[in-house]
């Protein structure tokens, strides 16, 4: 049998994390609003998902944190990927 592939969303990650690295380098927001703006999702869905993420990664079981950040779906890892580049920013402000 033949496993299907999945390269296309692995040509997608490797995009957003070649913007991600960009957008580190120029502090520019443009990509990642690129990524982010078009997703169909509300501000609850969002805030839901950071509240989730920020308690679930603050915990010390990692296999939940894993089986809960396995089972989101391209959007939701798109606002993750998103949210750790503003945080990384914020942190390391000068």
């Amino acid at each position: 049998m033949n496993e299907p592939t999945q390269e296309h969303p692995t040509e997608q990650c490797q995009e957003i994390d070649q913007g991600v690295m960009e957008t580190l380098r120029s502090r520019d927001h443009s990509v990642l609003a690129q990524q982010i703006d078009p997703l169909s999702c509300t501000h609850n869905d969002i805030v839901e998902l950071l509240a989730q993420y920020l308690a679930l990664s603050e915990q010390d079981d990692d296999e939940i944190f894993d089986a809960w950040f396995d089972g989101l779906n391209k959007a939701q890892h798109t606002v993750l990927k998103v949210f750790e580049v503003y945080r990384g920013q914020f942190e390391h402000q000068e």
